[in-house]
């Protein structure tokens, strides 16, 4: 059996071409044929109309997928029919070695990377955020995580893997330079090569991707089974990202070669510098940390800072977001809302107190003007029916009978608006009644003369 696969069919140049030779080359094309039919005829039409992939994506699902078969195979072909050459030679013995089957290798692994990208992010991502939009969530234009932003975490983390076998391939881990860490035994020296720079940068890729599958996967069920608020889950997503890149900074550090002991050993004289120089940023940092533990103020919450009253977006590391009632955003220090004074109006509860005060002229029927002013109340949407409202006869004022009309309401930032729908209506419950609102006037008597 054995003379018989080794048949010499025909010669290629110098290489002779047995029969075993093509049947395994003729089964491997056979092979690669049925997975290219089961994936792309049989599978992916499936769960591309599941998934409601556009025709666009589903040809260059094909063609990706193709190419990668298609290269297989000829790497595939050279090591049946052993063609695999040598591209350059030298005699320097720390040459690189290029053969042909060096760079089939780095195209598979290439096409192999659009491929996974396409999987990925084409697919599971984005039928992940279908999903999210049929829910409704409670989130702003601040806090959305965007499809775009996740599918390029994704596309970075594959192709830098994808590049880390290129070079391991090529043996192409080439030296930047080299220095000898001061303290080191024996002179041992280390060296900033291209596979410290991507270990570093799939390092940091890949601890954004691991916050993302936290917070978006993980956390935000737990979220919507605990009903948790809006703010809550800004903050403990926020710590969460603060520790997890923080981790991987210096994990970063230490695949660039850098030893962290002495890393914090130099920087500390600079650091006491830094922060005598810096006093109002260190501050405003340590204040936002404070802020996301201490939850005084979380996004969502309307407050009032120095006369400005509007709704927090976004609590960053050193400065929060503040969008007022003209639709303004303000850039507010962290500092301010640790140290200075400011008014949370919905801290403690979703609504909060509000008045309309009014003058009626002297001889008025004040029990009629009461029934009108709670009428009026009763009849605005944006006014809670519990707590009721109530009215108050404030004071005998020099022109006017004063009165105050005391609502509870959720309408925190468009509060003015309801107040002026109020005035119109009590305006006009006052001229069917014949209730008259005086202007300001004054009686002089003037004594002495002709």
């Amino acid at each position: 059996m054995q003379a018989f696969l080794e048949q010499t069919l025909f010669s290629l140049g110098q290489h002779n071409i047995t029969l075993g030779q093509m049947i395994a080359a003729v089964g491997l094309a056979l092979l690669l044929s049925a997975l290219y039919w089961l994936l792309a005829v049989r599978l992916f039409p499936l769960l591309a109309g599941r998934l409601e992939i556009a025709p666009e994506e589903r040809r260059r699902a094909r063609r990706i997928l193709g190419l990668l078969l298609i290269l297989l195979g000829a790497w595939g072909g050279l090591a049946v029919f052993r063609l695999d050459q040598q591209l350059i030679e030298t005699t320097n013995e720390e040459s690189i070695n290029l053969y042909i089957s060096t760079f089939l290798q780095a195209l598979i692994i290439w096409q192999f990377a659009r491929l996974l990208d396409f999987i990925i992010s084409r697919l599971l991502i984005t039928n992940y955020y279908k999903s999210r939009q049929e829910e409704p969530m409670e989130l702003d234009r601040y806090q959305t995580d965007t499809r775009g932003k996740t599918n390029r975490t994704v596309q970075y983390a594959v192709y830098i893997l994808a590049m880390l076998f290129i070079v391991n391939a090529f043996e192409i881990d080439w030296a930047f330079y080299t220095y000898t860490p001061s303290g080191a035994e024996d002179g041992q020296t280390r060296s900033l090569t291209v596979s410290n720079l991507l270990n570093a940068g799939f390092i940091l890729v890949m601890a954004r991707l691991a916050s993302w599958v936290a917070i978006q996967l993980i956390l935000s069920q737990y979220y919507r089974n605990k009903k948790i608020n809006v703010g809550s889950q800004y903050a403990i997503n926020q710590l969460l990202q603060y520790f997890v890149y923080i981790i991987a900074i210096l994990m970063a550090l230490e695949a660039l070669g850098f030893t962290l002991t002495l890393i914090w050993g130099g920087a500390a004289a600079l650091l006491v510098g830094i922060g005598l120089g810096l006093q109002e940023t260190f501050k405003d940092l340590f204040s936002g940390v404070i802020l996301l533990f201490e939850r005084r103020v979380e996004v969502g919450d309307v407050v009032e800072v120095d006369g400005l009253v509007g709704t927090v977006r976004r609590i960053g590391v050193r400065t929060s977001l503040m969008e007022t009632r003209d639709n303004i955003t303000v850039i507010v220090p962290n500092s301010r809302l640790i140290v200075q004074h400011f008014v949370n109006w919905s801290h403690n509860d979703n609504k909060a107190r509000f008045y309309v005060g009014v003058g009626v002229a002297y001889g008025s029927d004040t029990a009629l003007v009461k029934k009108l002013l709670l009428e009026v109340a009763r009849g605005n949407a944006d006014i809670l029916r519990y707590p009721p409202p109530f009215v108050r006869f404030k004071d005998f004022g020099a022109s006017s009978l004063d009165f105050e009309l005391h609502f509870w309401s959720h309408e925190f930032i468009g509060i003015e608006d309801v107040k002026s729908e109020l005035r119109f209506a009590i305006d006009q419950a006052f001229r069917e009644h014949g209730v008259t609102i005086p202007f300001p006037q004054r009686d002089v008597w003037i004594k002495g003369g002709q």
